[in-house]
């Protein structure tokens, strides 16, 4: 039998939609990253999460076409899209393979970095995942995260509706063992596996109208709207009047929209003795 699936967002159209979209949003901040880690050429990196597309690009941009990029997928579907990205992109240097983050069943040590990026804000046990991923790196290797806490996802001026929404989400997340504000977390667990030269810096953005990420709330209320309505986090009459609400509050272009923060971290993997 296959693993269960903890992802939380669900594997929607309109959740592949959104990591499509999410890809060109983010990239620039990760991009940032990987210049700061000065990742090279020849090297042999393993992104675990990849979904759809993710990062593979810059990651493959980076090590060229003497290193290699190895994505690991839960989804089939979405590893389905990840090979027609790499296709499309012409990246010889990317192979996607379907996988377990929290299990890999990869080589220990055999990659000299590895990363993930907003994958432990949306999976329980994240202590899990993180040692793993650390497992696969060499002696003197790098680790990078790229993760969500929601401690800055604010509208201003306020919306009561917005704020029932929010906490229900993170109610109905926190029930799957989902710990929405993790961003703040990952340099202890990178710590507890063994980790070394951590260093984190945090990004937030403000949206303006017109921006794809600045009704991210309704894409993920939207995404487990039945989930929230039938584990009783809300009720339907409840959700569809405050989803009403935020999509007036969001029109609104005096309406300040702030993002999650992005918690990036980087670190080595201790030298052998």
């Amino acid at each position: 039998m296959a693993p269960k699936d903890h992802y939380l967002l669900g594997r929607s159209q309109a959740e592949e939609a959104r990591l499509k979209r999410q890809i060109a949003n983010l990239g620039p901040d990760s991009d940032a990253q990987f210049e700061k880690i000065g990742i090279r050429p020849g090297e042999k990196v393993v992104d675990l999460g990849c979904g759809p597309g993710g990062v593979l690009q810059l990651l493959g941009k980076r090590v060229g076409p003497t290193g290699s990029v190895l994505g690991i997928e839960r989804s089939a579907q979405f590893v389905d899209l990840a090979r027609r990205f790499v296709a499309d992109h012409a990246m010889g240097q990317v192979e996607i393979r379907e996988g377990d983050a929290y299990d890999t069943g990869l080589p220990r040590g055999s990659f000299d970095g590895a990363h993930m990026r907003l994958v432990l804000v949306n999976v329980p046990e994240p202590e899990r995942i993180v040692r793993e991923m650390v497992s696969l790196v060499r002696p003197g290797g790098w680790v990078a995260s790229f993760e969500a806490d929601f401690v800055s996802h604010i509208y201003d001026p306020p919306l009561p509706e917005w704020a029932r929404l929010l906490e229900a989400y993170i109610a109905y997340s926190s029930a799957q063992g989902i710990d929405l504000f993790i961003g703040r977390r990952t340099h202890r667990l990178f710590r507890d596996a063994g980790v070394e030269d951590i260093q984190v810096d945090a990004v937030v953005h403000v949206y303006p109208p017109g921006h794809d990420r600045r009704p991210i709330l309704r894409d993920f209320i939207n995404n487990v709207r039945d989930r929230l309505i039938g584990d009783g986090f809300i009720q339907r009459h409840e959700l569809e009047e405050a989803m009403t609400a935020l999509e007036r509050h969001l029109s609104d272009p005096d309406v300040l929209v702030a993002s999650n923060a992005f918690f990036r971290l980087v670190g080595r993997v201790p030298s052998s003795v």
